[in-house]
């Protein structure tokens, strides 16, 4: 069984977007951060980000529980992200998002 951790940020456009610029580029910028943390081994990207309601959630696993909460706090602080993030730890098993603990962010970095 492997702690995963769910990244929930509010599915909130980027302030002072042009209509016609995608409104969302801080999802972009999550899955870079994401994957510069993979390549270092920090932690590992378990399953692509995907909506769901009104957030959008990032996978990702590899490691322990703190250091994987570490990430996600990290992640809810990138210039861009909307504030309002929370993690909720889980595992392989679970039926469905959202089933576990749930830690708002950002946490206390370690």
């Amino acid at each position: 069984m492997a702690d995963i951790v769910e990244i929930h940020v509010p599915l909130a456009p980027a302030p002072d977007i042009a209509p016609d610029i995608y409104p969302f580029p801080w999802i972009d910028q999550v899955e870079d951060f994401l994957a510069e943390l993979e390549d270092e081994g920090t932690i590992e990207v378990y399953d692509d980000g995907e909506e769901h309601g009104d957030v959008y959630i990032f996978f990702i696993t590899g490691a322990n529980e703190a250091s994987l909460l570490a990430a996600a706090s990290r992640v809810a602080t990138l210039s861009g992200v909307p504030a309002g993030a929370f993690a909720m730890v889980t595992d392989d098993r679970a039926p469905e998002f959202g089933m576990g603990r749930r830690f708002d962010l950002p946490g206390v970095l370690t």
